[in-house]
């Protein structure tokens, strides 16, 4: 029977039943026991009356608050810290998309079937074919960065005219009002082909004052600004960043007071009287509209009878009395407008407050509800425009470039480079475009903005190190003709901006996450602060019981697939991938487990423990990874020659998840309970390796010549015609390369048997003189190797100054 009952718990556990459905089990269970064995009727009654005493209590709800959630509770109360009006504003900010089913430990993966591939109406991609196409042609990026510090003028009008800053904008007031998806790859073409640029273009179209607007604004503000800035009239910025206060909005020392004053001649005007100092500023040298933040007081009680009202955002034309443009910050050099704003004594009417005296003191809030475009779509399509430009130019150069008469591509060493950039421009790509379906759907997700934020930053990151790997000298050596060092200058910005990655990966992702997605904490969490007890209680009991469910779910679960390799789940996919998905479904449970773990173990210190968080992160955002990975691919169709890509990628994603689990479990404060999760979820072995050199040989090879995957991967950057620039010519290059690739192996077999005396280039002479090659293919090799020559020189400068000198 002690069997029965145990296999009994474990099924209804590991299926989820409900605490009474599997109440019911257990006692049919009994009964079966009762009437098909001879056990002894004492034996039989204590079992009756143990399954009494654990299930009745268990069910009936008002002994199970009395006996057992009554205690817990108050226990609760006296220990569990208050959530403070910032992080409070944050948990409200944005909505719970697919994160809550990679914490669910039991994905729904009908939720992302059922969302649509991201796609383009014929009016976007007339945009991106037509005015983009012309605004990439127009930037000259050395111009921009070396010598301009700025866009032309003409770039700027085009920018204006042709609606760049209105991308956002819905129609009625002027604008494009194009998708996220669109959006994203707007900003992705114009950065592989200008940082600079796609910054500029980028700022206006994410957070800011149109997205404020949109969201928040009166409709008085909306028919006056947002027109203005769809023409490109005003030109806005948004300051929150300042000296004293970056990520501590809470610290912001920037203040406005609510008073009469007067205001463009008008006296006795009800408005705010601030001063602030705001720095790191993008566009602020040359916008004509300010959003700033600050926090508001109401001594006089003009507005209300509370006199903190928290933190406010509000809109300053740029000739306001008292505020001072400062001059240009240099960030990375590179050319985008960027700088301090600073006010004093600035008077403003309150009709300035973005959305009114309505939303006095929501700042907080309307910032977290509206970072997501900043955070999912520009700084993720410039990332992964990094991404695309690395597989692209770099496997080009990798093939084009020989040493011992080899490609340097098809050295190990540098294939494993090439690999890294392959794959992780692979991972950037699938992640920008899910999260960029989700918005287009009509979602916020606040917390797969982060993920999407910090993975595609530090992918560049690593994407791009390799590339400058790869090309060496011809990497470092800055002039016109090298397409790499300014991305990898940018590097930091990308990290920087819009949350620092560091407090993204261990504060936001899973400190948001945790709380918002969790299917009991919150309510848990809530039912502790709730100030009517009584109410508070059932609701504790709730949630409680029910987590305690969960957990004890998830144990059996993890320790199941652990044993199995999950290899019995029924998940989507093809016999290629859904193998992936079962280890989805896996890793899954195992990260809802390691969370729940973390809570229960460290408690409210979790939210100090930051190398914990960031690991419990790491685990979160490689699961979306892997998602997106899937679902990009079968997006795209489906095409069997990227499954090497698709492998690379959610193999990386495995050992990524098990690596952070991992060191969890190393370094709890109680070593035994990170054994004892060690060995429910990895009870064999470590399941997951990274990618073996097989693999990273076949993704490698993806770059080095052209195919529908490398189309595929790098689809969407800018594409240069002419053979003499610094992309131009390494594909103007490779192509001729591969032309010539069997006349290069006729002159060598020519070689090896004698027929010609030299392998360099003075043997073109004697086999055309030997007719081993003909006239028009020894034109051909001399092509070629001028066009080698093009693509792997560097710029040369005069010593007087900038002068480029053609060596």
């Amino acid at each position: 029977m002690i069997w029965i009952g145990i296999i009994i718990i474990l099924v209804s556990a590991y299926l989820r039943l409900p605490l009474l459905l599997w109440s019911l089990l257990l006692g049919a269970g009994l009964v079966g026991f009762n009437f098909y064995t001879d056990a002894a009727m004492a034996q039989k009654t204590l079992l009756w009356i143990i399954y009494a005493a654990v299930i009745i209590p268990l069910n009936v709800k008002p002994l199970r608050r009395n006996f057992f959630s009554r205690i817990i509770y108050a226990a609760m109360k006296k220990i569990m810290p208050t959530i403070s009006q910032t992080e409070q504003e944050a948990l409200d900010a944005g909505d719970v998309w697919w994160e809550a089913e990679l914490f669910s430990g039991k994905p729904d993966f009908k939720f992302i079937k059922k969302l649509p591939k991201p796609e383009l109406t014929e009016e976007e991609q007339a945009f991106l074919d037509g005015p983009v196409e012309e605004f990439c042609k127009m930037l000259d990026d050395w111009q921009i960065t070396h010598i301009d510090y700025d866009l032309t003028p003409e770039a700027w009008q085009f920018a204006k005219d042709n609606g760049f800053f209105s991308l956002i904008i819905p129609k009625q007031y002027g604008g494009l009002d194009y998708s996220a998806y669109c959006h994203s790859q707007v900003v992705m073409k114009i950065g592989s082909r200008s940082g600079s640029a796609g910054v500029t273009i980028m700022v206006p179209n994410s957070l800011g004052p149109g997205k404020l607007l949109m969201t928040y604004g009166t409709e008085e503000q909306k028919d006056y600004y947002l027109p203005r800035l769809a023409k490109g009239i005003d030109i806005p910025c948004f300051g929150l960043t300042g000296p004293d206060a970056g990520s501590d909005a809470g610290a912001m020392p920037d203040t406005g007071v609510v008073c009469h004053g007067e205001y463009e001649g008008k006296d006795n005007v009800l408005g705010v009287r601030l001063n602030f100092a705001k720095r790191y500023i993008t566009l602020a040298p040359v916008a004509t509209i300010l959003g700033i933040a600050f926090k508001l007081s109401d001594p006089e009680h003009l507005l209300s009878d509370e006199v903190e009202r928290g933190i406010t955002l509000a809109l300053i034309k740029r000739e306001t009395e008292g505020i001072e443009i400062g001059d240009r910050h240099f960030p990375a050099n590179h050319a985008f407008m960027n700088g301090p704003v600073r006010g004093k004594d600035v008077f403003i009417p309150i009709e300035s407050i973005i959305g009114g005296v309505d939303y006095v003191g929501k700042g907080w809030s309307m910032l977290m509800e509206c970072l997501g475009d900043g955070r999912a779509i520009s700084l993720p399509a410039l990332g992964t425009a990094a991404g695309k430009m690395g597989s692209k130019y770099t496997g080009a150069y990798a093939r084009i470039r020989q040493q011992f008469h080899t490609p340097i591509g098809h050295f190990e060493g540098v294939e494993e480079a090439l690999t890294e950039i392959a794959g992780q421009a692979y991972v950037m790509d699938a992640s920008r475009s899910l999260v960029a379906v989700a918005l287009d759907a009509g979602a916020v997700p606040s917390v797969i903005s982060a993920i999407v934020k910090l993975q595609v930053m530090e992918r560049m990151r690593e994407v791009i190190n390799h590339a400058m790997d790869v090309h060496g000298g011809h990497g470092i050596c800055m002039g016109p003709l090298n397409h790499l060092g300014r991305a990898y200058q940018l590097i930091p910005v990308g990290i920087t901006v819009e949350g620092a990655n560091i407090l993204t990966r261990t504060m936001i992702i899973f400190g948001q996450g945790a709380m918002r997605s969790h299917p009991f904490l919150l309510k848990e969490v809530q039912a502790v602060h709730n100030e009517n007890q009584k109410q508070g209680l059932k609701d504790f009991d709730n949630a409680f019981f029910s987590h305690m469910g969960f957990i004890i779910s998830n144990v059996v679960r993890s320790f199941w697939f652990g044993l199995s390799y999950a290899k019995f789940v029924i998940t989507p996919g093809d016999r290629d991938t859904r193998h992936y998905y079962q280890q989805l479904v896996k890793m899954s449970s195992a990260f809802a487990l390691m969370a729940d773990i973390c809570v229960g173990v460290l408690g409210g210190s979790l939210k100090r423990r930051e190398k914990i968080s960031g690991r419990l992160a790491d685990a979160l955002s490689n699961l979306y990874v892997m998602t997106a990975v899937l679902k990009h691919y079968e997006n795209q169709g489906s095409h069997k020659e990227d499954m090497a890509l698709v492998k690379w990628a959610c193999e990386d994603s495995l050992y990524n998840i098990q690596t952070a689990l991992k060191n969890i479990m190393r370094n709890l404060p109680v070593p035994f309970i990170g054994s004892l999760c060690n060995f429910i979820i990895f009870p064999l072995t470590k399941p997951y390796h990274r990618p073996n050199d097989k693999l990273g040989h076949q993704v490698a090879s993806l770059t080095l010549t052209p195919s529908e995957t490398l189309d595929r991967l790098s689809d969407g950057v800018f594409d240069s015609d002419d053979k003499n620039n610094s992309t131009g010519r390494l594909m103007h290059a490779l192509n001729l390369v591969l032309k010539t690739d069997e006349l290069q192996h006729k002159l060598r077999d020519a070689f090896k048997q004698g027929r010609i005396s030299s392998r360099e280039r003075d043997v073109y002479e004697e086999a055309k003189d030997k007719k081993i090659i003909t006239d028009n293919e020894y034109k051909l090799l001399i092509e070629t190797d001028e066009a080698i020559q093009n693509a792997i020189k560097v710029d040369e400068f005069s010593f007087s100054g900038w002068e480029i000198k053609t060596p």
